[in-house]
């Protein structure tokens, strides 16, 4: 619990928390882009 109230109070803990939801939506992003394009390029090559 300790660690919870940390890292949402401290600036060293909020900053932690930002990169940390960063790196979760780039990943996201990049996952999604990836897989469209794999699947565009499966369609491409099937015609």
């Amino acid at each position: 619990m300790q660690l919870l109230k940390e890292l949402f109070t401290t600036d060293v803990g909020l900053l932690s928390a930002a990169v940390l939801l960063f790196i979760l939506v780039m990943g996201g992003y990049y996952i999604r882009y990836f897989v469209g394009h794999m699947h565009a390029d499966e369609a491409k090559n099937k015609q």
